[in-house]
Parts: C-alpha cells; sequence; structure tokens
C-alpha cells in the first residue's frame, strides 16, 4: 500500500504520529542494546582513551551520515525541505547552547536521549532528570526563558534566512558526505576491532543512525503527499520533549511526528530491556547526586533549545543533512563535555583514589 493509499484510511497528523512512533523504536531498540551515548564517548576521549564508548558513537554518526545522504543520492529525501535547514540558524546559539548541553550532560551522567532510554528500563534517576529536561526546553521554547533563549541566538546568525549546508560550503563534490560517513565508518569499525567488540553491539549500533534516516524518509515521503504541511524532521529530543509534555497538559492536543516519537522510544528501549531481562528500579543514591542531576537536565534543556537540538538532534540528526550550526554545535557538546569531566569527575575520580 503506498502513502496516497494510507491516507485515505489514516489522517495525516496521525499517520505523522505513527512514523514517529516507528522511527522512536527502532531508535529506542537499537540504543538500548548497544549503549549509544554521546555522554560516556566525550569521557573515554577526555580521559586519553578510544574505547568502546567512542567506536559506538563513531559508528552510530558514520551510518546516519551514510544511509541519509544514499538516501539523498537515490532521489528518496531532499535536505534543502529539512525544518533544520528552512530556518535561520544561530552560530553563537551553537557555540553557547552546544557548551551548556556538553556540560550538563556529564552532570546529568546522560544526554536527554540515554535518560529517555535509562528511564525505560526502571531508572528513576534518568525520569526525573528527563522531566526536568522537557519542563526547560519548554520554558526555553515559549516560556520564561524565551526571552534570553532568542536574545543569545540572535547574536550571530547566519545569512540570507536560512542555515547553510557544510558540504556545499566546504566545495566537497556530490556524494562528498557520503565519502565522509564511509571514511568514518571505516576508523569506527578499526576502534571496534581493536576494542574486540561483538558483532551485536556493532549491529545495534548502526541501527540507531538508520533510525535517524528512517525517520527523515519518512516524513520527507509523506510531505510529498500530504495535503497540509508537514515538517520534514527525525530524531531528536529537545523540542519533542517539550511537545509531549505539552500534549498531555494542554485540552486540545495535536497529533505529530513529534508526539509519537518520545512515546515510540520509550517502548522500544522498555522491549528491548524487558526481553534481555535488564528492568531493573534504581534511583539517586545521594542527595548531592540528585542536586548535580538537576542541575545537568537544566543545562541541557536550556542548551539544547538555545542549540537548535541536543546530542541526537544536533549532534546526528542535523550533522547527517549537513546542517554548518549542528556540526557547530556537536564540537562545543564535546568541548563543554570534555571541560566538565576535567573539572568536576576526573579531581574527584583522583581523591577517591
Amino acid at each position: 500500500m503506498d502513502l496516497v493509499s494510507l491516507l485515505d484510511r489514516v489522517d495525516e497528523p496521525a499517520l505523522s504520529a505513527l512514523f514517529g512512533v516507528v522511527t522512536g523504536a527502532v531508535f529506542g531498540i537499537a540504543a538500548q542494546r548497544s549503549a549509544f551515548c554521546l555522554r560516556a564517548a566525550t569521557v573515554d576521549f577526555a580521559r586519553g582513551a578510544l574505547g568502546r564508548p567512542v567506536a559506538v558513537w563513531l559508528l552510530t554518526f558514520s551510518t546516519a551520515l551514510i544511509w541519509v545522504q544514499g538516501a539523498q543520492l537515490a532521489g528518496l529525501f531532499r535536505s534543502d525541505e529539512a525544518r533544520m535547514m528552512a530556518v535561520t540558524g544561530s552560530w553563537s546559539g551553537a557555540m553557547l547552547g552546544g557548551g551548556l548541553f556538553g556540560i550538563g550532560m556529564v552532570l546529568a551522567r546522560g544526554c536527554s536521549g540515554r535518560l529517555l532510554v535509562l528511564a525505560a528500563t526502571g531508572n528513576l534517576r534518568a525520569l526525573i532528570s528527563g522531566l526536568l529536561f522537557a519542563v526547560t526546553a519548554q520554558m526555553a521554547l515559549h516560556g520564561w526563558l524565551a526571552p534570553l533563549r532568542q536574545w543569545l541566538a540572535g547574536l550571530w546568525v547566519t545569512p540570507g534566512g536560512r542555515n547553510l549546508e557544510i558540504f556545499t560550503a566546504a566545495g566537497l563534490p556530490r556524494g562528498g558526505g557520503f565519502a565522509l560517513g564511509i571514511g568514518i565508518a571505516a576508523l569506527a569499525l578499526w576502534l571496534a576491532r581493536r576494542n574486540r567488540i561483538g558483532l551485536g553491539p556493532l549491529v545495534f549500533a548502526s541501527g540507531v543512525g538508520f533510525a535517524v534516516a528512517l525517520g527523515w524518509v519518512l516524513t520527507f515521503s509523506l510531505a510529498q503527499v500530504a495535503f497540509e504541511p508537514v515538517m520534514v524532521t527525525s530524531a531528536t529530543f529537545s523540542g519533542p520533549s517539550a511537545n509531549t509534555l505539552m500534549f498531555f497538559l494542554l485540552p486540545d492536543p495535536r497529533l505529530d511526528f513529534d508526539i509519537g516519537l518520545v512515546p515510540g522510544v520509550f517502548l522500544g528501549a522498555f522491549l528491548a530491556a524487558a526481553l534481555a531481562g535488564e528492568l531493573k528500579f534504581q534511583g539517586f543514591e545521594r542527595e548531592s547526586q540528585m542536586r548535580r542531576a538537576m542541575f545537568g537536565a537544566v543545562l541541557m534543556g536550556f542548551g539544547a533549545m538555545l542549540a537548535g537540538g541536543c546530542a541526537i538532534g544536533a549532534g546526528v540528526t542535523g550533522t547527517s543533512i549537513g546542517t554548518a550550526t549542528a556540526w557547530l554545535a556537536l564540537l562545543f557538546m564535546w568541548l563543554g563535555a570534555m571541560a566538565a569531566d576535567r573539572l568536576v569527575d576526573q579531581p574527584s575520580s583522583g581523591r577517591k583514589m
């Protein structure tokens, strides 16, 4: 059944939400089984190691590039219609927001996507931090923090009312992004072999990248045949977390891709953990741990909305289509996370030793 026939049976908002559920479920299963985590990768790198977390993150990052750029070459998707590319980008927001997000994910011990996956397995620490992240993101989007976010984002923006496509701006030929993905994947596989990572985690790490491409292709395909405008988007957890929170609070909520994504990730991660026997309730061990996690969640919520995306939304989804500000945000997420680990966690680890 093609999409036109499907739209005769299911209305556009419901179908868009269903695509969000499907994309989220694939992401949730793959992320839970691969233990994909940007925080773990940055900490590993900051401490002079290139172990499993770095290999898993690089493989996810590269496979998202390969799948998305391959879909463009095959005519299944066009990045110029993506929501991220159609709006003005913020260089200042990418730098400041990316740095704040990186610091926050180290303090909270997980990025927003990782917290959602952990919450589905029974981790109450992640659940509380994730809820606080969503509340802060909503405040930065439409609430008290919105004026500050808008002012910081407006300090330095991209010209022409649109974002920049980094592969074209760098003068790469057609297919340059795809080739870059192949090169990074080769590095990831070399690190995986050096760290004796089995086939299963590698397949699931690639599955996270595939989920990003799946979201892009599904929403793009729907936008081509829908009567009403449909946003072309994919996996991200800043806006969708805030929107999902409001969906359950407002009297007249509207279905869309974002509303289906977060429940889909939760369901996928829960099923994957249940089948693996990894469901387990966990809470905060100390009051200081709770304060740290909550402060980190607030930094992530504001930082993600300022940067134009979270570790997934900007760091994988945005970079996969060549969004220039997403690449800059990812760089500053790495820098912020490594600085936080260096200043906060490494000294405390030394004292414990």
